[in-house]
């Protein structure tokens, strides 16, 4: 009998940290693939302080740098969406070409010579700039975390729950794991001289200003407690083992494990730490929970999730036993459980995992299915987190369409 397996293996080389580097990777999981050793970004050169960065232009009405080919992303506006089944294949990682973008503009270009890292506020006693050179100077950490936008998932609140909502509708691709290296947050804040009393820090991006219904909202920016920026949240400089693509943040970005996305800045070009609490626009009017029965709270933890590495409506053979693969992840820590129904929901499975891996990334699980009649079919997975959360069959609307956590459906027909 044939053994089906909808997706593949992938080898990859180790590479060797720095020796003060902080290490805190998948057990088990090689380097992405190509990464044979530390990147040597070629150094910056000295010179006198511009008033502000060079920026390029990816092109004429293009938001993007890299390709957007149409297998391995669905693109909407400024935005790109991964496509699940370009992971087959592909390893633990996400590999840079295929990593879903999150534009609220365009891509910036930047200059790694000239740009500045600039931190100041009245929760620092020693307000001061970073180059490029010196923040690869710095004691590294290199982790692996997953990066998802707070809208992923929104289209379900419409196609499954019948529930309106504006702005992306993604489905399930805005979302991505890659091994991230840069230098801790509270490495340079302390470098600053980050006071006892400070309270809140906000990263600005260098992107254009967005606009929003002929509103100017300035530069994206968000805060963050004092607390969450000197636990676990480092400024990346390379990602998967290269140095930090542009569309991703080049030349630093911040990384912020267990958080929605819109934390997690690209192009960071300020740092402001304040002692009194800080706000814009992306957390007083965006990204919070609002509408009927909701807190309307900033948006901070992600939520459980799981999808297949298949095309949406994809068609199997019949006959056959089939190797399903997929992933679940969570911002409130490890995987703990994946169940699988090929049936609508009446009943269900225990997929297979493979290794705990680290909380701030996600689980892969694999289940083997024989289908014994053609048809459709409805293929749902569930996740359950170390907290004992568990997908539930419907998420309560919020407005804005965040955090969708609900059991997605996925069609699929099986045909001779």
């Amino acid at each position: 009998m044939d053994l089906e397996d909808l997706t593949g293996a992938s080898v990859s080389r180790t590479r060797v940290p720095h020796p003060r580097e902080e290490v805190r990777c998948t057990p088990g999981v090689p380097s992405p693939i190509g990464e044979s050793g530390p990147h040597q970004p070629e150094p910056g050169t000295d010179g006198p302080e511009p008033d502000g960065p060079e920026r390029g232009d990816p092109g004429p009405g293009r938001p993007f740098v890299k390709p957007m080919p149409p297998e391995l992303f669905d693109v909407r506006g400024s935005c790109a969406e991964m496509r699940w089944e370009a992971m087959r294949g592909r390893g633990f990682h996400v590999p840079n070409d295929r990593f879903f973008v999150r534009n609220h503009t365009s891509t910036p270009l930047i200059d790694a010579a000239t740009w500045r890292l600039r931190l100041h506020g009245s929760g620092l006693r020693s307000p001061r700039h970073f180059t490029y050179d010196e923040l690869l100077a710095l004691p590294p950490r290199t982790m692996d975390v997953a990066i998802e936008c707070a809208g992923n998932g929104r289209s379900f609140f419409a196609a499954q729950q019948g529930l309106h909502t504006p702005g992306t509708p993604w489905g399930l691709g805005a979302v991505g794991v890659a091994r991230w290296r840069g230098v801790p947050l509270a490495t340079i804040l302390t470098l600053a001289g980050v006071t006892e009393d400070a309270v809140d820090v906000l990263p600005s991006g260098l992107d254009p200003e967005y606009v929003d219904n002929g509103v100017n909202l300035g530069h994206v920016r968000r805060p963050l407690p004092i607390a969450k920026a000197l636990d676990d949240v480092f400024l990346a400089y390379e990602m998967n083992g290269e140095r930090l693509p542009p569309d991703h943040g080049f030349p630093a970005r911040l990384v912020v494990p267990g958080w929605t996305g819109i934390a997690s800045i690209k192009w960071v070009g300020d740092i402001e730490v304040s002692t009194t609490p800080l706000a814009s626009p992306w957390s007083t009017d965006l990204y919070r929970m609002l509408g009927p029965g909701q807190s309307g709270e900033p948006l901070t933890t992600q939520v459980v999730k799981s999808a297949f590495e298949l095309p949406w409506n994809a068609t199997l053979r019949l006959g056959r036993r089939h190797v399903l693969h997929g992933r679940s992840w969570s911002g409130n820590g490890r995987v703990v459980r994946v169940e699988v129904s090929f049936d609508g929901g009446r009943s269900w499975r225990r997929a297979l995992t493979r290794g705990q891996g680290v909380a701030t990334a996600w689980t892969p699980w694999h289940i083997t299915w024989f289908p014994r009649e053609p048809g459709p079919y409805v293929l749902l997975a569930r996740a359950t987190d170390e907290t004992g959360a568990t997908q539930p069959t419907r998420t309560p609307y919020n407005t804005l369409g965040y955090l969708f956590d609900g059991i997605v459906e996925h069609h699929v027909t099986v045909a001779d």
